[in-house]
């Protein structure tokens, strides 16, 4: 039996970051949690989450700047990167899928709607990299 995917939450707002800690838990993901840009750029280099849902407007280093670096870094571009953010604006949406957003889903969000499209866009994306080795020994 694999592993559960792992989900990296990138939020300064704690609320959000309980809320989702906790509904993610209750789905069977495992959760980490970041409070600002870099130290979710470093945790997803330290654990290398399925998913990493990112909010774009934090104080220090934005989520489109974590984006960025995530998506230009060979060992974290296979990552997929979810924007959760209260940019509702069409060019923003443009503008983050165009640096390498997997989706963009502007607050408030439906929990349900978001395990859903995290759940397929995982099952779509086939074998993690990690189950690799386990699976042919």
């Amino acid at each position: 039996m694999s592993r559960p995917w792992k989900v990296l939450v990138v939020e300064d707002e704690e609320h959000i970051r309980v809320v989702l800690e906790y509904n993610l838990r209750l789905e069977g993901f495992d959760v980490y949690l970041a409070g600002d840009g870099a130290t979710g750029l470093r945790l997803a280099r330290e654990i290398k989450p399925d998913v990493v849902l990112l909010d774009w407007m934090m104080p220090g280093m934005n989520g489109l700047a974590v984006l960025s670096e995530l998506k230009n870094d060979e060992k974290t571009m296979h990552i997929h990167v979810f924007m959760l953010t209260a940019k509702g604006v069409a060019s923003d949406r443009e503008l983050a899928l165009s640096v390498g957003a997997d989706d963009y889903i502007v607050k408030p969000f439906d929990f349900k709607q978001l395990s859903k499209t995290i759940k397929e866009t995982l099952e779509e994306s086939g074998p993690r990299p990690d189950d690799w080795e386990s699976c042919c020994d």
